[in-house]
């Protein structure tokens, strides 16, 4: 006598199995949009290039958010405060 052995297969997709809690596998890091070749230079009289960077309650906008490297979040949170002082924001 032979035994049925087949298993119930299980109709899901790939789609079902991600979840929103899950790590994800690719992190993608953008580069640097104040570093590199014909960036903008970082400076308390550039008010164009420090709106950007500055939400609209005035609160300076962290470099995860923005994706800037930690040396030019630094010049770019002093610049921004330069021109605060002088009321250029």
């Amino acid at each position: 006598m032979k035994k049925n052995t087949k298993k119930k297969r299980t109709n899901q997709s790939s789609f079902s199995k991600l979840s929103i809690f899950q790590p994800q596998k690719y992190k993608f890091k953008k580069k640097c949009p104040l570093s590199g070749k014909g960036a903008p230079i970082v400076d308390y009289k550039n008010i164009k290039l420090l709106k950007k960077y500055v939400s609209e309650n005035g609160k300076i906008l962290p470099s995860r958010i923005t994706s800037i490297s930690q040396k030019k979040q630094r010049e770019l949170s002093l610049s921004i405060k330069r021109a605060r002082n002088l009321a250029l924001i």
